[in-house]
């Protein structure tokens, strides 16, 4: 017999966007519960202000047992290593099984990592968030020459972020830097890493680690002791085994209504699920939450289902470590405190809507 009705597994943003509206009243009748292997969830947002000494962690984080108290929803702490998705089963680190009526999954994806061929190197994602701060945390005491992988919007938060407490600082892109943004994005976060002495690498795909250099197809690109990856996802193994059909790079296939295309038992969205048009990332996580929360209703209710539709239309603000942002919104980019102001307005509101 399933232990519960529906069962949300992982505290992403979609998630969160759950709780809170069924905090407000619309949770609908049934055994619920979150699973998720912290007792809090990180805020990428803070991320940035975190790494340059503006917040404090107790700042970043959003602590799920006030939040699901509210919401009505049981707190379950354990990390999923299997998922049987014919018979909605998970299997936790610590030997429990799970069984639910119907599954709710936002639960991210692995950081990419390059091919280390051997030692001498050390390398460290940016996700999950709390290993990463751990170990950011000794790379402090002991300042060294660091290279970032990745040049999107994380990859230059987090190099203007680090710019001044490292004595060298390499920032790696695949393809153009902050590919998607505007012209004007791109060459006012040129400018920003120029003034901080980031030394910036377009068009440079890293292919694998020997020792303590980077590599490309080309060749040696860099040497140094400390790598930090910002950008790139792969599945989680256990959902690859899970049995559900999955895309081409290994994601969960979901349709408009965010059920998996071959169990409809089985809810998926942000960066674990793969929709047609739909961009993985936080924003588009957040505006998925609306639609997923009114869908997790209607099952447990037997009503129509409604439709999520991407928009890639988003205003980006990105922080630049100083206090200030930088905007871009359909095609047209700016910079500066007033953006900052806003960036932080917007950050504050996100986690206060989520306390609980």
């Amino acid at each position: 017999m399933p232990n519960h009705d529906l069962l949300l597994v992982g505290a992403g943003h979609s998630h969160l966007g759950v709780l809170r509206r069924w905090a407000r009243g619309q949770r609908p009748p049934g055994r619920l519960a979150l699973l998720t292997d912290s007792a809090h969830a990180w805020y990428a947002g803070r991320l940035p202000g975190l790494l340059a000494g503006r917040y404090q962690e107790a700042d970043s984080r959003i602590e799920l047992a006030p939040l699901c108290r509210a919401a009505g929803v049981e707190l379950l702490l354990g990390e999923v290593t299997g998922l049987d998705a014919n018979e909605r089963r998970l299997t936790l680190a610590d030997g429990r099984t799970l069984q639910a009526s119907w599954l709710s999954l936002n639960v991210g994806a692995a950081p990419a990592t390059p091919e280390q061929r051997s030692g001498g190197m050390q390398v460290l994602a940016i996700k999950p968030f709390a290993a990463f701060l751990a170990t950011w945390g000794e790379w402090q005491r002991d300042p060294q020459p660091l290279a970032i992988v990745g040049g999107g919007a994380a990859g230059v938060e987090v190099a203007l972020a680090l710019a001044e407490q490292v004595p060298e600082l390499s920032l790696f892109c695949a393809g153009s830097l902050l590919e998607g943004g505007s012209p004007g994005l791109r060459l006012r976060a040129l400018g920003h890493l120029r003034q901080r002495g980031v030394i910036g690498r377009e068009h440079c795909p890293v292919s694998h680690v020997d020792g303590q250099t980077l590599y490309s197809d080309a060749g040696s690109v860099w040497e140094g002791p400390r790598l930090l990856l910002t950008s790139g996802s792969q599945p989680l193994p256990w959902l690859i085994h899970s049995g559900m059909a999955c895309a081409d790079d290994g994601f969960i296939q979901v349709g408009s209504t965010l059920q998996s295309h071959s169990h409809p038992r089985i809810f998926a969205s942000g960066d674990c699920a793969s929709l047609a048009d739909a961009p993985r990332n936080a924003w588009q996580a957040t505006r998925q939450a609306t639609r997923l929360a009114a869908n997790l209703v209607a099952v447990l209710q037997e009503r129509p289902l409604l439709r999520y539709r991407p928009s890639r239309q988003r205003v980006l603000l990105l922080a630049t470590g100083d206090g200030g942002a930088l905007l871009d919104w359909n095609g047209w980019s700016a910079g500066g405190r007033l953006c900052g102001w806003w960036r932080d307005l917007r950050d504050r509101q996100f986690i206060m809507r989520h306390q609980g």
